[in-house]
């Protein structure tokens, strides 16, 4: 089903989408990433967001589902993004989230297949190149892409 959706959506250049995706740091300065067991890679937490829901809405469910985790306190936005490399007419939108609490830590799943807090030093081999470009932007000085 997933693979049919994104066939769709790489010839449907008139669909625009967005998503909401969490840069979450712990107190040790920790990022967490995941590693979804349909796609390669080691992403934020996040998703699309629902027709009629707005962005902090979205992104705290997306959260939730996704890692068990509960913002506390408003996001700082971080960036809009274009994706259209992988699909055409979709915008990430990147928060800093370091203001939340986990009563509960997900199972891995079909969706969610690995879920961990790294270091800067001691990321995952295989990261998304978004997700590395976000980290080395964020917290390297790198100057900020507007490209996903």
């Amino acid at each position: 089903m997933l693979s049919r959706l994104k066939s769709f959506l790489a010839r449907r250049a008139d669909i625009v989408t967005l998503g909401a995706q969490g840069l979450i740091i712990d107190d040790a300065s920790r990022v967490l990433l995941i590693r979804h067991g349909y796609r390669p890679g080691w992403h934020f937490p996040g998703g699309g967001i629902e027709h009629g829901e707005d962005v902090e809405t979205a992104l705290a469910r997306e959260v939730l589902e996704e890692t068990g985790i509960t913002i506390t306190a408003p996001p700082r936005l971080i960036g809009i993004y274009s994706h259209f490399d992988d699909y055409p007419g979709d915008h990430i939108i990147l928060f800093l989230i370091r203001h939340w609490q986990r009563d509960v830590m997900p199972e891995a799943n079909a969706e969610i297949a690995e879920q961990r807090f790294c270091t800067l030093d001691d990321l995952p081999e295989r990261l998304s190149p978004g997700t590395d470009r976000r980290l080395r932007e964020v917290f390297g000085g790198t100057e900020q892409s507007l490209k996903w």
